[in-house]
């Protein structure tokens, strides 16, 4: 397989049902800062040196390319049934896991500002991009001539919930203390 196939030369990219859209579709959008936000999630891999919290952040890659596929595949295509759609049990993952991480943490008494440790630093770069990936997908869904469902918008808010807490946690995992706010 070539890893170049020039559809891309006159700006147009391919879904995965076939269709032709330009380069900027909302869809591309999403999931082209999926793609980055995953790559944020390999950095924080790569400086973890905690085998859990790197297995979880894994984990999360994964599901963050189920996401993309998910949004790369209309939603109403006859070809839908070839990928995985993100469900409501993968929000909840989201939800048990932000409880379990956040009963290790004091309480949060001031705004935390991004820093720390390297891992938790690439952890809020990776947030960022999430919340930015959120904000294109809110724009996707309001054209109702290209549904994508509920659950993705939900699994991404989720998301950079998770990767606030998980931050915290690599701060405290490291030994390092929170930066918080103050005027």
């Amino acid at each position: 397989m070539k890893i170049y196939t020039k559809q891309g030369d006159r700006g147009m990219s391919v879904l995965l049902d076939g269709r032709r859209v330009p380069k900027n579709h909302p869809r591309l959008k999403v999931y082209g800062t999926l793609d980055e936000l995953n790559c944020h999630l390999g950095l924080a891999v790569v400086d973890c040196h905690h085998v859990k919290l790197k297995s979880q952040i894994r984990k999360l890659q994964r599901r963050v390319f189920v996401l993309g596929s998910d949004l790369a595949m209309p939603l109403h295509s006859p070809q839908t049934r070839r990928i995985r759609r993100i469900r409501a049990a993968d929000v909840a993952a989201l939800e048990r896991q932000i409880d379990h991480a956040t009963a290790q943490l004091m309480p949060l008494k001031r705004f935390i500002i991004p820093g720390g440790g390297l891992t938790a630093a690439h952890l809020h770069v990776a947030r960022t991009v999430c919340r930015r990936a959120e904000r294109h997908l809110v724009a996707l869904m309001q054209d109702p001539s290209d549904p994508v469902g509920d659950q993705p918008l939900i699994f991404v808010n989720r998301l950079g919930d998770l990767l606030f807490v998980l931050a915290r946690l690599a701060n405290k995992l490291d030994q390092i203390a929170d930066v918080e706010w103050n005027l």
